[in-house]
């Protein structure tokens, strides 16, 4: 991913972490999680590092890693008493049977092989370890819009643009094939209805208009759509998430 595309980004991860129903999220992922105090977790895709923070404030030692340095740069800026370094989810930069904890949100659906990235999380943990996956199916997000039929549309080019678009409903297959016992899966819905995720909307149509899916004309007229609805406080949108947990054997 580009620098500008990355700088692009950060708005609108930022608009979905400032969420309440996200933070929520992300507390349920900790609780999931089961580090003891002192024990070291690895946030995978760690971004603008928020969830290595929340960690530490939790007693755990939480190490963020990220493939952007761009985005290592940002998460150091903004808590720098964190533990952050660039790394690969194929390769972490973690000895065998390191830490007791993984996590990974909106993360295993941006990689081409997420079985790969799984087999190294285990390589990571120590044998009792837990991990834990969290993100959306892009097929299911669901927005009110003026015209169903573009927001289908909208909605399944963006997907196609995924690397893995419809890994979250593979968690659970995923993690057993990669050897972990114990999975459990939970599904959690979030909501928004705020002007604060309108940039998320417009990213989605912008997207698809630039990768020729969908016309200007028609980018145009569903983003006005959206920005009407934002401003007279009718934005909807709902975003199933899947969270999956297991044991390392």
């Amino acid at each position: 991913m580009s620098s500008e595309a990355i700088k692009d980004l950060i708005p609108q991860l930022d608009a979905i972490d400032e969420d309440p129903g996200t933070a929520r999220l992300r507390a349920r992922s900790y609780e999931l999680l089961r580090v003891t105090r002192g024990a070291l977790a690895v946030d995978v895709g760690c971004g603008a590092g928020r969830a290595v923070a929340e960690l530490a404030d939790r007693g755990v030692r939480a190490l963020g890693v990220d493939v952007s340095d761009q985005m290592i740069a940002l998460a150091r800026e903004r808590w720098p008493h964190g533990e952050f370094r660039i790394g690969d989810a194929y390769s972490l930069p973690l000895g065998e049977g390191e830490a007791e904890g993984y996590r990974a949100d909106k993360v295993i659906h941006v990689l081409a092989e997420p079985g790969r990235a799984l087999a190294e999380a285990r390589r990571v943990l120590t044998p009792g370890g837990r991990i834990v996956l969290c993100g959306q199916d892009w097929d299911t997000v669901v927005i009110d819009s003026s015209d169903p039929g573009l927001t289908r549309t909208i909605v399944r080019e963006r997907a196609d643009l995924v690397a893995s678009p419809r890994a979250a409903r593979q968690y659970r297959n995923l993690l057993m094939d990669a050897g972990f016992r114990d999975v459990e899966v939970e599904v959690h819905t979030g909501v928004f209805t705020g002007a604060s995720f309108l940039p998320v909307l417009i990213r989605l149509a912008e997207t698809c208009r630039e990768h020729g899916a969908i016309s200007h004309m028609r980018a145009d007229a569903w983003i006005a759509d959206q920005r009407e609805r934002a401003e007279a406080d009718r934005l909807f949108a709902a975003v199933p998430i899947f969270m999956a947990a297991a044991t390392s054997p």
